[in-house]
């Protein structure tokens, strides 16, 4: 596994500090609404949008709930890499298959207990059209009662419509903002484009914010 899972390689940092606090106020409020399923976006690329999304899953699995991770970009998704899991099979293999699915073929284990990942699979002609289809919602109902959190790896708004899809999916969406790369209007735009879609907003985390003695990440919520 990469560095990046610092939840693993670096349990008691700041920053591994900063995800489970982020981790708490989001178990804070889906023991209130029982939000379970969660999609993990950003404005544009290279926000950090997958490490947020792989620490995050990552540290709930820390607290002893199974929890699921799922590439949902299938165009340059990279949780497999991240993992170092195998990407033959993934998301957009599973979300073409029919009847009698052997999700076992799809969930793989990773080294941290209790947390299991869906890679993005082969790149489809048509990732819009998979997630918008009746077998995303099936796929993701079933998975919704066979984990304790299930978490989406979406791509990033602006431009692409995959993840504005995946919203309707979920239980809440976590926007990922970078501090000095995502501006202002990019960020505006993004929240405006899930707020037409009747997304459910938990909040922003500002990733790579100025060091403070809270570490490298923060965050806000709604």
């Amino acid at each position: 596994m990469k560095d990046e899972l610092v939840i693993h390689s670096r349990p008691k940092s700041n920053i591994s500090e900063d995800i489970r606090t982020i981790r708490t106020n989001l178990q804070f409020t889906s023991n209130i609404d029982n939000s379970k399923v969660l999609l993990v976006t950003s404005s544009v690329p290279g926000e950090g949008k997958s490490f947020i999304s792989s620490n995050l899953a990552a540290a709930f699995a820390g607290t002893g709930e199974t929890t699921l991770l799922i590439d949902s970009d299938m165009r340059l998704g990279r949780i497999h890499k991240i993992f170092g899991l195998s990407n033959k099979k993934g998301l957009s293999n599973l979300l073409v298959e029919k009847d009698n699915i052997d999700y076992q073929e799809y969930i793989k284990k990773t080294e941290i207990e209790n947390l299991y990942v869906i890679t993005r699979g082969t790149v489809p002609p048509n990732p819009s059209e998979l997630l918008n289809s009746p077998n995303a919602k099936v796929i993701t109902e079933f998975l919704r009662d066979k984990f304790d959190h299930v978490i989406f790896d979406g791509v990033p708004i602006n431009g692409l419509p995959d993840s504005l899809i995946v919203a309707n999916l979920v239980d809440k969406v976590i926007i990922v903002s970078s501090a000095g790369y995502t501006k202002i209007d990019e960020l505006n735009d993004t929240k405006k484009a899930l707020e037409k879609v009747d997304a459910n907003i938990a909040g922003v985390v500002v990733n790579r914010a100025s060091k403070t003695k809270r570490g490298k990440y923060s965050n806000y919520y709604e």
